[in-house]
């Protein structure tokens, strides 16, 4: 039976460099008429990886046999670290899931046959998918942007400018990139908790250090 703690904690999940396609670019990697072969179910619902593979190609660097997820997209895109975009030599735009206009493009090979994007390599911004009732739970609202306090072995973190997302079709987990979990240092399944300072609502970073750099301290903790 769960108790009451663990129904506050929030699973936090890696999300290592991958592509989503649009239809055609599938077809033109893969043949026309190919569609996504599931291999392995994600945590999301509906969302699986497939068992076709690309490689991603910079100005700088190439990423191999990067996994493709489903189901396929109306646009195509890529999630990458910020380590990942130095490699590859193109700026890490931080955007959330499908905003990806004013990006950086990059080209995708799979054997013989490419697509160059004009848009559409990400590095995604650090979110929390979770479903209407959870956020009665957690009293938030989609988009709402949080602090999330994360467990691990002898290194706890916040992270800040955690973005909710809400949808019925969700599933409760955090997740983040690879520089990101390293940062944590996690060890096992990791978790965290969503802590809510001053009026979390409208809150900015920026405010905060600005004040903390002209001494400037509050009461940080919304009950």
């Amino acid at each position: 039976m769960e108790n009451v703690t663990s129904r506050m904690r929030i699973p936090i999940e890696t999300s290592a460099r991958h592509v989503h396609l649009c239809k055609e670019d599938f077809e033109a990697l893969f043949g026309r008429g190919a569609r996504p072969t599931p291999k392995k179910y994600l945590s999301q619902p509906g969302q699986y990886l497939s068992e076709e593979r690309v490689t991603i190609v910079g100005p700088k660097g190439t990423f191999e046999n990067v996994g493709v997820l489903g189901p396929l997209r109306k646009s195509s895109q890529v999630e990458v670290s910020q380590t990942d975009a130095r490699k590859l030599g193109i700026p890490g735009v931080i955007r959330q899931s499908g905003d990806i206009t004013d990006t950086p493009g990059c080209m995708l090979r799979a054997g013989e046959r490419q697509v160059t994007l004009s848009e559409g390599v990400i590095v995604a911004k650090r979110h929390i998918h979770m479903t209407p009732t959870d956020a009665i739970r957690f009293q938030v609202h989609d988009n709402d942007i949080v602090c999330v306090v994360a467990k691990s072995y002898e290194r706890y973190l916040i992270f800040a400018d955690v973005v909710v997302r809400i949808d019925k079709s969700f599933k409760l987990a955090m997740h983040v990139d690879t520089d990101e979990a390293n940062a944590v240092a996690g060890d096992g399944e990791n978790y965290g908790l969503i802590v809510k300072l001053f009026d979390y609502r409208y809150f900015s970073m920026d405010q905060w250090m600005e004040e903390l750099e002209q001494g400037i301290y509050r009461n940080h903790m919304v009950f």
